[in-house]
């Protein structure tokens, strides 16, 4: 049973404000939509919602509270904006400065700033996990290829690897590949990184390498960020010529399983889920 009585949605880009959309409404449960204007896209277009602006946030929680939300969940992709030419509202214009100086720390300090303010309005803040059952990616194969013995080694140092930057707000992502770090994810997002990868020389690759290791920052905020893959982060890491996808068990989503499955399953990539033990066993 859910912990709220109506959800307000905040929608970015990509398939996981829908996929949350298609949730509340199958289980015949209220909810409202807030679409962030210049991130939210087609895939939300077609329900019923609230257009507002990033720096809108006085016109962000009364449309939340008009609708009668107690509670909110953020998901999807939203663009940072521009400081110098953000339009804000008087509760914008006041937040500012706390963002603006947040954003000098890294965007995790911004989505602290974020959760921190719509908790001292009353809203219960939930992850998308919490609000779409059954999207956290689970431990072990999720296929039919299981990584190698080096396959694991190299997710073991990716996933040292970001645990170590964390602190300066990198990213959630790097590619290792025979223990060589090939990439690490920064402000482009993981797809552009593996676009770089599929760029690298690599012998002309006579066989896939390497493997995309995904997990949430240390400290991070896991209600309004975990990392989230799904068939189309497998079709890029193919053509990247990697060998696969790791992410945390538990600490990812993970969009589209039966589909991203078969992607991996056809291409003879793997899909897994490690954990926090099996790293320090490596």
């Amino acid at each position: 049973m859910a912990r709220w009585r109506k959800l307000g949605l905040v929608a970015g880009g990509g398939p996981l404000p829908a996929r949350i959309v298609a949730e509340r409404q199958a289980l015949g449960e209220p909810f409202h939509v807030v679409r962030i204007i210049g991130s939210a896209d087609e895939t939300t277009a077609h329900v019923s919602a609230d257009d507002c602006g990033i720096g809108e946030a006085g016109k962000i929680l009364r449309k939340l509270r008009d609708a009668d939300c107690d509670a909110v969940c953020f998901a999807g992709i939203v663009r940072r904006p521009e400081f110098s030419s953000l339009k804000v509202d008087w509760r914008g214009a006041a937040l500012l400065p706390k963002i603006a100086a947040a954003a000098a720390r890294g965007d995790g300090a911004i989505l602290d700033v974020i959760v921190e303010t719509l908790e001292a309005e009353n809203f219960l803040v939930v992850g998308a996990d919490e609000a779409v059952g059954g999207l956290s990616a689970p431990a072990g194969a999720i296929g039919a290829h299981r990584p190698s013995a080096d396959d694991l080694d190299d997710i073991a140092k990716g996933a040292a690897l970001i645990n170590a930057i964390g602190p300066f707000d990198v990213g959630q992502g790097a590619v290792v590949a025979h223990g060589q770090v090939l990439a690490v994810e920064a402000a482009e997002g993981t797809d552009l990184m593996l676009a770089r990868c599929a760029e690298l020389p690599g012998d002309n690759r006579p066989e896939l390498r390497g493997v995309l290791v995904k997990r949430p920052k240390p400290g991070q905020e896991l209600r309004v960020d975990l990392p989230v893959i799904g068939p189309e982060t497998l079709r890029r890491a193919l053509a990247a010529g990697l060998r696969g996808v790791a992410v945390e068990a538990d600490l990812a989503l993970l969009m589209n399983r039966d589909e991203a499955v078969h992607v991996a399953d056809e291409a003879g990539l793997f899909l897994y889920g490690f954990t926090a033990t099996e790293l320090n066993s490596q």
